[in-house]
This record gives structure tokens, C-alpha cells and sequence, in this order.
């Protein structure tokens, strides 16, 4: 499996072997295969021009996904792309600290739901993405697994 993964922002020191761990884990435990799937890391002003451009909202946010292969229908699946913007991440635990790479982690998790047919717009669905979330993060957290520096 092909894990893109591109660092287009200075926040956050991020290794790539970590966030493969992350990706890695997710689709074993949700049971998926993909040959590829693109992860970048952007700037809270790339992730704004995103969140405008493709969902008409200006405003900062985590992360947005964008689903590619729906179906097996090729020799070649590609899940999609996430982009994640890891100054979100610093700004919600309020400092550099092994909290925000957890915070980070779980967007990753949040994207790669949203790849995978989750979905957060209604209550039901909502609870049913934490559920997926928690029960994805809690042996990341457990084992040290979650992303790190490089």
C-alpha cells in the first residue's frame, strides 16, 4: 500500500513513519484495503482556502477528506486524500505538548472515517464516528502509537 504523505506547513514536526502506523492501523481494524491514499499536512491558510473553495465556509478547521475510488472497479484503489492542519490541533490544547500529536492522531482517524463512509452530519451518524474514533485512538494511546515528531 502506497501512503502519500506531504508536509506543507512548519506547526508541526511530523514523521511519516508514524503517520503510516496510524494509517496502517485504522484500515486493519476496519477491516479495509486501499492501495493508496494521499495524507497532507497544510497551513491553517490552506486549510481555510480548501474549506471555502470545496465547502463555500472560509473559516479554520481540522481536517477535510476527499474520497476518490468509490468502488473496486480497477486493478488500483485509491482511497482518497486528507488534509490536516496541525495548527488547529496547537491552538486547541493551547501549547506545544504531546497532547496536540494525540489531537493530530485523531484527526488523521477523523479523515480516514470519512474515506471509509463515515459520516458526522446527523446525531446518529455523528455518535456512531466518535465511536469508531475512540475505539481506533484507544490502543494508539495505549501502546505510544499515536503520531510523533520526526
Amino acid at each position: 500500500m502506497n501512503i502519500l504523505v506531504f508536509d506543507q506547513q512548519e506547526a508541526l514536526s511530523i514523521s511519516q513513519k508514524s503517520v503510516e502506523s496510524v494509517v496502517k492501523h485504522v484500515l486493519k481494524e476496519e477491516k479495509q484495503h486501499t492501495d493508496e491514499v494521499a495524507v497532507y499536512f497544510v497551513s491553517t491558510e490552506e486549510i481555510s482556502r480548501l474549506h471555502k473553495a470545496f465547502f463555500n465556509d472560509p473559516s479554520i478547521t481540522d481536517c477535510i477528506s476527499f474520497p476518490l475510488d468509490q468502488e473496486d472497479v480497477m486493478d488500483y484503489h485509491i482511497l482518497g486524500e486528507i488534509f490536516i492542519c496541525p495548527k488547529t490541533a496547537l491552538d486547541y490544547v493551547g501549547e506545544a505538548n504531546a497532547d496536540c500529536y494525540r489531537e493530530t492522531t485523531l484527526y488523521l482517524i477523523h479523515g480516514l472515517l470519512h474515506l471509509l463512509g463515515y459520516d458526522d452530519i446527523q446525531d446518529q451518524d455523528l455518535k456512531s464516528m466518535r465511536r469508531a474514533e475512540r475505539r481506533l485512538m484507544k490502543p494508539l494511546i495505549q501502546q505510544k502509537l499515536f503520531l510523533q515528531p520526526k
